[in-house]
């Protein structure tokens, strides 16, 4: 039974909703029909599991989609028709004139950086299924600096943090918090242009509502990263896809495609 609850929000793509693919099955192929019938800032719930927007971010965000990626594939079960994970950027409180957040660019139009925020991969999962994401989430840090893989990611931009719809006060945010001590760090509530957390073991968490999530340039989807082998050419079409039907548009900010 799909069950519609209120208010989805924190989940912008700059000024435009998140659309669904149609060849999407069952449970996604719900949401699709339903989302058509509902504003943009309600949330869906499949089998009154509440499908919920969320952001986690360390270091470079190519890496931590990959990751994500896959943890949709093994947790969800989803297909590539159905992968929600998009990097962007969160954390900040501004936007320049038009409601855009953008990568660093040579035109200068609504930097990041400048703009206070951070990079993040966002993502639309089961509200069940926010603790075994945030397990992922932080086994993505180095065991033994408990930091970011790279260190060269630093500064702001690259900071640890996470969103969650109404953040420490989400209903899920008891099983993020058991996660982050497991594996060593302390969560924090994120005020918005945040300093950096290297080398200081803890996560920003913010509020999805307060602090939303804004979609990166089409360029940066499904990207290959330093740290790892290339991703294979089945891994970089996925952006193709999602622009096709929709999961990811265009931003308005200076991209490659």
């Amino acid at each position: 039974m799909l069950v519609i609850s209120s208010a989805v929000e924190g989940y912008n793509t700059n000024h435009k909703q998140v659309t669904f693919s149609r060849r999407n099955l069952l449970a996604t192929a719900a949401f699709t029909a339903a989302a058509s019938l509902v504003a943009p800032h309600q949330v869906l719930a499949v089998d009154n599991d509440v499908l919920t927007p969320v952001y986690f971010g360390v270091g470079c965000f190519w890496h931590i989609q990959h990751e994500f990626v896959e943890g949709e594939r093994k947790i969800l079960g989803r297909d590539d028709h159905q992968l929600t994970s998009r990097t962007g950027y969160a954390g900040g409180t501004a936007t320049d004139k038009e409601g855009r957040v953008c990568y660093h660019n040579f035109q200068q139009v609504a930097d990041y950086g400048k703009l206070g925020h951070g990079e993040v991969v966002g993502m639309v999962i089961p509200q069940s299924k926010i603790g075994t994401f945030a397990d992922l989430y932080f086994s993505l840090f180095d065991p033994k600096t408990k930091d970011r893989v790279d260190p060269n990611d630093r500064g702001a931009e690259y900071r640890s943090l996470l969103g969650l719809p109404g953040g420490t006060g989400h209903v899920s945010y008891a099983a993020v918090e058991e996660a982050a001590t497991k594996y060593g760090f302390k969560l924090i509530p994120g005020k918005g242009d945040d300093p950096d957390t290297f080398g200081k073991q803890l996560v920003y968490v913010y509020d999805t509502n307060k602090f939303p999530f804004y979609q990166a340039e089409v360029y940066h989807q499904f990207h290959d990263d330093f740290q790892s082998p290339p991703y294979g050419k089945a891994y970089n079409r996925l952006a193709d896809l999602a622009l096709e039907d929709g999961r990811i548009k265009g931003t308005g900010c200076p991209d490659r495609v």
